[in-house]
């Protein structure tokens, strides 16, 4: 009882020193009061045997199904980003700090947005739970931000300072690591392993899932490159945050956008504007690109300020605000990238 108290205690301070790269606000904290009682209800719902999984980010869930596939009654598989709040602006509530406290395995990004997660593992009551860094899993294949040519925001970032000390400080990575099939591949075979060794009578199972769906990430990845290879054209331009770098990387494609991937900027500035219209003109472009959510304003300002007028504003699904309901209506990780793929070649085209 008392590590539980201690646990809710952390939680609720937790609520008052979150961080990311976005200062948007979220909802409330939950109650220490209805914390309890959900942890409480959780150990009478006869599911004590069961593996407890939390994902932090629908593209893990996602991967984690897919790996447990028709074993997925062995495990108790929560989504705790379940109601499309971005990854930049979430903050936990009480009863998600007592639900990652107790579980055998916990998955989440390690960007800047996830400095509270240092916090919930400290209280953990399970210490042999089994926990994955997405950033740490890939390494070196992590790729810091970065402010092209054009970015709201560039000219104050080169002129903050010039010591190698303070752009130590100052480094920050790309979060977005899950859109890159390659990522995603290795992310699967570390949820495997971590599979493996918490259900070792399962382990042939999940091994075979997991390469089974990686070869359909493979699949994708080769259509990818092919459809990018076919193509003169190879520039993306958004009227919006620019979360799509580690795509980008993976096919050699350029971009511009008005900010950067975790930007909470909402309104773009006239020399922004003028830049990305120039830019579309000056290169033929058929399209000006927006993430899910956006409510295309920027994109139809650049699209009002270009030569022609009459570029198409084409969306492209970052899988940042994917909801339970859109999980219970079929959303997959696969289908979302495939999507994306059709919107890609309509954009170099």
């Amino acid at each position: 009882m008392k590590r539980v108290l201690s646990v809710i205690v952390t939680a609720l301070l937790i609520m008052g020193c979150i961080s990311g790269c976005s200062p948007s606000a979220a909802a409330a904290p939950a109650s220490a009061a209805a914390s309890t009682a959900a942890a409480t209800a959780s150990s009478k719902s006869g599911d004590a045997k069961k593996l407890k999984i939390v994902a932090t980010i629908f593209p893990e869930y996602d991967w984690v199904k897919n790996v447990l596939g028709d074993k997925a009654e062995n495990a108790e598989l929560t989504l705790l980003l379940d109601k499309g709040v971005d990854l930049h602006s979430f903050q936990p509530t009480a009863a998600d700090i007592l639900k990652i406290s107790s579980c055998d395995l916990f998955i989440y990004v390690g960007g800047e947005s996830d400095k509270w997660v240092d916090g919930a593992l400290k209280e953990a009551v399970n210490k042999n739970m089994v926990v994955i860094n997405l950033m740490e899993t890939l390494g070196d294949a992590v790729k810091e931000e970065e402010l092209v040519e054009g970015i709201q925001g560039e000219e104050e970032h080169e002129h903050e300072g010039s010591s190698e000390a303070h752009e130590e400080e100052e480094k920050e990575y790309d979060e977005h690591v899950w859109l890159s099939l390659k990522n995603a591949a290795t992310c699967v075979g570390k949820i495997s392993e971590a599979l493996q060794k918490l259900d070792a009578a399962n382990a042939d199972k999940y091994k075979t899932n997991a390469a089974s769906y990686t070869d359909k990430l493979n699949s994708l990845d080769k259509d990818y490159a092919k459809a990018v290879e076919g193509e003169k054209q190879k520039t993306l331009l958004f009227g919006d945050r620019f979360p799509f770098r580690y795509m980008t990387e993976d096919y050699k494609l350029k971009y511009y956008a008005a900010f950067i991937g975790c930007s909470a900027e909402t309104e773009a500035s006239f020399e922004t504007i003028s830049f990305l219209a120039k830019k579309a003109d000056e290169l033929s472009l058929n399209s000006i690109l927006t993430i899910e959510g956006s409510d295309k304003k920027i994109a139809e300002t650049i699209n009002s300020n270009t030569g022609r007028k009459n570029l198409k504003i084409l969306t492209l699904d970052s899988l940042q605000s994917t909801t339970s309901e859109n999980v219970k209506n079929g959303a997959s990780y696969l289908s979302a990238m495939e999507k994306n793929l059709e919107i890609l070649k309509e954009a170099l085209k």
